[in-house]
């Protein structure tokens, strides 16, 4: 279990990295919908950005402005640190209920006899 010492640093840390996400981002490059671009006349693409998480157990997909990418990048960061976190606080509780009940004198249980 956290002490309060600790769920201050876990907050102070989360707050620091807020906002936090789940998911990945991609680049990714696609025809424009202008009609006589050069570059897509030629056979380019344009490079463009995609957000891909889960929602409801299906894979689900956002187009990204370029001027968000940077804070969406921080925000996976923080997700990924928050992650991590989690399970290395599940595993210390794993642990420490262990360490309790090896810790307590065991008690051998009778069978009551069959009447």
């Amino acid at each position: 279990m956290l002490t309060k010492v600790q769920l201050a640093r876990f907050l102070e840390e989360l707050r620091k990295l807020w906002p936090v996400a789940r998911g990945s981002l991609c680049e990714v490059a696609k025809p424009c919908v202008r009609p006589g671009c050069a570059a897509c006349a030629r056979g380019d693409k344009h490079p463009s950005f995609i957000f891909s998480y889960r929602k409801d157990g299906k894979q689900r997909c956002l187009y990204v402005p370029r001027e968000l990418v940077p804070e969406l990048r921080r925000a996976l960061d923080g997700g990924r640190w928050l992650e991590s976190r989690m399970t290395e606080i599940g595993e210390a509780l794993v642990f420490e209920h262990r360490q309790r009940r090896d810790a307590k004198p065991r008690q051998i249980r009778r069978r009551k006899p069959k009447t």
